[in-house]
């Protein structure tokens, strides 16, 4: 089984045309082609370093080789049978290695290219033109490392190749590479200024070959920056009060091109600091600030909080303002420049003192008490009301317009001021006060007195100055009043019977006091209106009356020389006794109140009737008369007789003087009851009197009959005996 190698089979040995190097890290290989073989093998060898190629055909190239280095070059042909013994060796030398290229634009019109030394070389060449193809080419030879090449076009891109070559004059490999020139300085520089925003708007003309641009603001104390792709750019914030160096750049991958000329930029002026605001007098706000940079002139702005607004425009650093009280002002300073108006700084607030009450109005003036109300100011959350005499303070504070002191002094002059107040300013101190006096004291009544006249004089005690009294007595019956402006007055005309309050009112122009305490005053009672005597018996009169007011009881006093007698009762008659017949009398009623109080009220003269005649006898005038016989009495000279039957009454009034009077044509066997009575000079005839009694069956002329019997007991006698024997036929 052991196969037998037959070498007459293996494929030729090939023989190397020619070796060379055209890249630094290869060797190209030509030789004829050998018959039968399918594959090549290259070897290149440095030393102790092989590099193996296997190629399909001529020519091959053997890489990975070092740059300028001599190498053993041979060839194997490769068949199925296997490979061929190597081809005699030749040499062949790598070329130089291309330089490594760095390259920047340190102009827009310039690139710099540069390179390290190459091993073995000797020279470099260096060719530039546009990357587009466009213009010229520029090609230098050197020895140096670096080249510059000037006079380029900015913004441009440029493709760079350089090679080295060897003292033979071989060139190595190309390096080739692409660098685009700076671009050039922004032309046509454009600055807006925002002086709202505090913000520039910077624009300029665009720049060949510039794929970025930087605009830079530099102040002494800030350095602000804005990128953009764009022909424009916003730098922001700025400062207020600042002066700015505002330049542009562009710049690409190259670099950036040279700053533009520095654009001068002054923001608008920072807002003023250090407000002050003052109310110095009343009424004027000044308003002063501190000096800005930048700040040309100023302008002051004032607002009241009904949006009335004002403002000042001065070089300087205060204004002044007119203002009202109650009003709170919002202030604000702002400073101009060319570029505008200053940013807002602080709002300042102002809040002057509140307006004072004008129309304080005492709505009530009391002795202790004063009530005022005014109308509501402008600025006012609280009142404060102060009422001052002397040391003595009394205050009252309150948020509605009106207030009542009250603990006053009666009859005391009080200086009151209103003082509005607000949490912010506190009291206006400049309120205008008002005297106002409080209503008079009231006085005290020390007595009340009668004199003989019915005057009532009434005296009180007071403390006022020029007050006036008025004194008024008030009852069931009517109001009565008295004034004076001293400390009494007299009450006239005051009704009898009837009970009074009576109070004292003291009166200044201030007002009236409170009524004093009130003393009671009862009036005596009234008299009756009539009187009346009436006789009763001849020892007994009724004294009668109206009833008065106010009387409680009366006393009824008559009054003679023999004596008095008196009657003292609750009712309206009285019956006095003990009466001598035929004696003028003085008939006085006395009326009595429940507290005592008296009034001599009525003197009458009264006669009392004449004495019943004594002494009377009765005498026969025949069949059908009779005469009636009396001794006269005391105290009357006419007479009247009166005979009562059941027939009739029969009288006889006889003349002047006599003391008989005869009675005819009397019907007989009648009794008759006889009365003479004496007949007063008004015309009344007394019923008082004793009566007779008379039977015409029975009476005889003159008392013989029985004359143990007088003549009364006689008819007496026989008015006994007619009713016996009446008695007796009735049965």
């Amino acid at each position: 089984n052991t196969k037998t190698v037959q070498w007459s089979n293996f494929p030729e040995i090939p023989t190397i045309d020619q070796a060379y190097s055209k890249i630094s890290n290869s060797i190209t290989v030509e030789w004829a082609t050998v018959p039968g073989a399918t594959s090549y093998l290259l070897t290149a060898k440095d030393g102790n370093t092989v590099i193996e190629t296997m190629v399909a055909n001529s020519p091959g190239t053997v890489t990975g080789l070092k740059a300028a280095t001599l190498y053993q070059i041979t060839i194997r042909s490769i068949s199925p049978a296997g490979r061929s013994q190597a081809s005699p060796p030749k040499q062949a030398k790598t070329v130089l290695a291309a330089p490594i290229l760095q390259v920047s634009s340190p102009s827009s019109d310039s690139i710099l290219v540069q390179w390290e030394a190459v091993y073995m070389a000797i020279g470099f060449s260096v060719s530039i033109m546009q990357a587009n193809g466009l213009g010229r080419i520029w090609k230098e030879n050197t020895t140096n490392t670096s080249l510059t090449f000037t006079s380029l076009a900015a913004g441009t891109l440029y493709t760079i190749k350089a090679y080295a070559w060897n003292a033979n004059g071989t060139p190595g490999d190309d390096s080739t590479c692409n660098q685009r020139t700076s671009p050039g300085t922004p032309a046509n520089i454009q600055v807006s200024f925002d002086s709202g925003a505090l913000k520039a708007s910077v624009s300029w003309a665009p720049t060949e070959g510039a794929f970025n641009y930087t605009v830079m603001a530099l102040s002494d104390s800030s350095r602000l920056s804005c990128s953009t792709a764009f022909s424009s750019c916003t730098i922001y914030p700025l400062q207020c009060g600042t002066k700015y160096l505002i330049s542009v750049s562009a710049s690409n991958d190259a670099g950036s091109s040279r700053s533009t000329s520095a654009v001068t930029l002054k923001t608008v002026a920072c807002a003023p600091g250090k407000v002050t605001i003052q109310e110095d007098p009343p009424g004027h706000l000044s308003v002063a600030w501190s000096n800005v940079d930048l700040g040309d002139y100023y302008v002051a702005f004032v607002k009241s909080d009904d949006g009335l607004e004002v403002h000042c425009n001065t070089s300087l650093t205060q204004c002044n303002f007119l203002s009202e009280c109650g009003f709170t002002y919002f202030i604000s300073v702002f400073a101009y420049n060319k570029a505008g108006q200053s940013p807002l700084g602080d709002v300042f607030n102002y809040t002057t003192a509140p307006c004072c009450p004008s129309d304080i109005n005492p709505v009530l003036v009391s002795s202790d008490r004063v009530e005022i109300v005014w109308s509501p100011v402008r600025g006012a959350e609280l009142y404060e009301t102060k009422a001052v005499d002397g040391f003595n303070v009394v205050e009252c504070n309150d948020t509605a317009p009106a207030c009542t002191l009250s603990a006053l002094e009666c009859d005391t002059k009080y200086n009151i001021t209103v003082y509005s107040f607000s949490e912010v300013r506190g009291s206006n101190t400049s309120c205008t006060s008002q005297f106002i006096t409080t209503a008079p004291c009231s006085p005290e009544i020390k007595n009340i007195s009668k004199d003989d006249f019915s005057m009532v004089h009434v005296r009180w005690q007071s403390t006022n100055d020029e007050a006036t009294y008025t004194v008024t007595a008030r009852g069931e019956k009517g109001v009565h009043q008295c004034s004076s402006a001293g400390e009494s007055c007299a009450l006239g005309g005051l009704p009898c019977g009837s009970v009074f309050s009576v109070t004292a009112v003291a009166e200044t122009p201030a007002g009236r006091s409170l009524p004093s305490f009130s003393v009671p005053l009862e009036t005596a009672p009234c008299c009756s209106a009539s009187l009346m005597v009436t006789q009763v018996t001849q020892s007994v009169i009724n004294v009668s009356w109206t009833v008065g007011s106010g009387a409680l009881t009366y006393v009824t006093v008559l009054q003679s020389q023999m004596g008095q007698s008196k009657c003292h009762t609750h009712q309206n008659h009285c019956l006095l006794g003990c009466i001598a017949c035929g004696i003028n009398y003085t008939v006085a009623v006395k009326a009595v109140s429940a507290t005592g109080l008296t009034a001599d009220c009525a003197y009458q003269s009264y006669s009392s009737s004449a004495c019943c005649p004594l002494g009377v006898k009765l005498y026969r005038l025949g069949p059908n008369g009779i005469r009636i016989h009396w001794q006269a009495s005391r105290g009357s000279a006419n007479y009247s007789t009166d005979l009562y039957g059941s027939k009739g009454i029969f009288t006889c009034a006889p003349s002047a003087g006599l003391s008989f009077c005869d009675v005819t044509e009397i019907p007989c066997g009648d009794v008759y009851t006889v009365m003479v009575s004496p007949v007063a000079e008004t015309g009344l005839k007394l019923t008082f009197c004793p009566k007779k009694i008379y039977s015409g069956q029975f009476l005889f002329r003159g008392c013989s009959h029985y004359p143990w019997l007088s003549c009364s007991d006689s008819l007496l006698f026989h008015y006994l005996a007619f009713q016996f024997f009446k008695t007796k036929r009735n049965f």
